[in-house]
């Protein structure tokens, strides 16, 4: 009888690398559907978790703010999203999903065939596995859907 062999961090590594590949690349090529980049993209997806400023939204999609000043500006003429003042904050400005973004994005989700179909492959046991070690991995809370 031979030993399991222990998964050491490079290979999870490796494999996130190749996960993450497949899925941003069905995910460019869904918003691509659209007649959007891939960043324009991600913005929206990042906007459905709520308004965020420009300075979070450039952190959080590691962009330079000149950049997201222009991805703002072609969403904002599509309709897609649109700028409000903080509420805690006049000289910021919120960067809010409209409803056809919103439309948008779940289109571009739902047109993520090679994704939705892995995660199908999965037990919804498997899933609430693979959930709880995502969020515990990379430390997020908890979001309520």
């Amino acid at each position: 009888m031979t030993a399991t062999p222990r998964i050491g961090t490079a290979q999870l590594m490796e494999l996130l690398s190749v996960s993450l590949g497949a899925y941003y690349g069905d995910f460019t090529v869904a918003a691509a559907s659209e007649n959007l980049t891939a960043s324009q993209g991600k913005t929206l997806n990042v906007l459905r978790r709520g308004p965020a400023s420009m300075s979070v939204l450039a952190i959080t999609l590691t962009c330079d703010a000149s950049n997201m000043t222009g991805i703002i500006d072609r969403l904002e003429k599509r309709g897609l999203v649109r700028r409000e003042p903080s509420s805690s904050d006049r000289r910021v400005k919120n960067v809010v999903l409209t409803a056809e973004g919103e439309r948008v994005i779940d289109v571009i989700r739902g047109k993520m065939h090679n994704t939705i179909a892995g995660l199908d492959r999965l037990s919804q046991q498997e899933r609430d596995t693979l959930y709880g070690l995502l969020q515990r991995t990379f430390n997020r809370q908890p979001d309520i859907a």
